[in-house]
């Protein structure tokens, strides 16, 4: 069986998909706009899988805000997301 992030350049027919390192768990969809296809990540997935290596909430957020959200590696550059819950 593929792993996600094969079924999504499959999918899309895209291998120029970028991929955060480390957070499959938390891909949640692939936007389409005019620079190409994004993938999106949800943020509260990627802070619980930052605490699962030790760190506390507080550092992963800041961890994730500075080192994650804060790399912009191009055009493509994934797109991380609040999910709404009610």
């Amino acid at each position: 069986m593929n792993n996600i992030r094969e079924e999504l350049v499959e999918l899309y027919d895209d291998p120029d998909l970028l991929f955060a390192d480390g957070f499959d768990n938390a891909i949640i969809g692939v936007t389409i706009g005019f620079n190409g296809h994004l993938v999106v990540y949800d943020i509260n997935k990627i802070i619980s899988r930052l605490m699962e290596d030790g760190m506390t909430h507080e550092e992963a957020e800041e961890y994730f805000d500075y080192n994650i959200a804060g790399a912009y590696v191009g055009e493509r550059t994934p797109i991380y997301i609040n999910v709404y819950e009610k």
